[in-house]
């Protein structure tokens, strides 16, 4: 029984396969447009797009066109091939600006880029890309159904590029680079003034100029005595209750010895 069954579905997939192919190779172009639609409604993105390439210059200029360069554009979407799908729902707004799916295709199209954002460590020209596109939909719909999804995907964007530029500053400090560390961090905190991570980078940046400071020539002792003082300042107004404050507490007063310590034999 269970073996006729297996053997019915087989017979099934074939001839379904089969007449997908007929429908491929056919030069009736209503018949396409048909099956595409059907394939499309059944969630057969992979075929339906396949036919869809196939029609879609044929109906340029006509009403079905709009119908069709949608469909396409979500079929891609729906495949995960985002960079295409992007493409396509850009391609669909500036043919269709008024179509009643312009401003999901917008969305959809600004989407595409966020899914191209790699992790946080590699190259993050995609991100900032993505970045840009979410932010012109949320511009450009200031009330749209998508807008709080589209506000979510970019505070999760820009975290990516924050934790990115902290994790460069921290790797300073972990090499030992206190100079360039110092460096790194002060950037970090101008560019992400509302950053999550702004406490610990105000941290490591009096950390890295703690180090920098205790082991520098005498010529340059002083001052950086006192600039490592100022961090520790700066961390203690900002973030009074820091799960930090504790050790940078303990570093600066080792930094007031070292500085009362140079003071006196100057």
């Amino acid at each position: 029984m269970k073996r006729g069954l297996y053997i019915l579905l087989i017979s099934i997939v074939l001839i379904s396969c089969s007449d997908f192919q007929k429908t491929l190779r056919s030069e009736d172009i209503a018949e396409k447009f048909t099956i595409a639609t059907e394939l499309f409604e059944a969630e057969k993105y992979s075929k339906s797009y396949r036919l869809l390439d196939q029609i879609l210059p044929k109906y340029r200029g006509k009403p079905q066109a709009e119908k069709l360069t949608y469909m396409h554009a979500m079929c891609s979407y729906n495949l995960k091939d985002y960079y295409i799908a992007s493409y396509h729902f850009d391609k669909f707004i500036s043919l269709y600006p008024a179509s009643e799916k312009a401003e999901e295709a917008a969305f959809l199209a600004a989407k595409g880029y966020y899914y191209n954002s790699p992790v946080y460590s590699k190259e993050q020209k995609e991100t900032v890309e993505a970045i840009e596109k979410l932010q012109l939909f949320v511009n450009a719909h200031p009330n749209s159904e998508y807008l709080a999804e589209a506000n979510t995907l970019v505070k999760e964007l820009d975290f990516k590029l924050e934790k990115k530029a902290y994790e460069i500053a921290r790797q300073y400090n972990l090499i030992k680079d206190y100079k360039a560390s110092v460096k790194s961090f002060n950037n970090f905190l101008l560019e992400f003034p509302g950053a999550s991570l702004r406490s610990k980078a105000m941290f490591y940046r009096f950390d890295a100029a703690y180090n920098l400071a205790v082991n520098s020539i005498d010529s340059l002792k002083e001052q950086r005595l006192n600039e490592a003082i100022g961090y520790y300042n700066t961390l203690k107004r900002s973030y009074p209750n820091s799960e930090f404050l504790e050790d940078a507490t303990t570093m600066n007063e080792d930094l007031q010895q070292q500085l009362n310590t140079f003071t006196t034999k100057s």
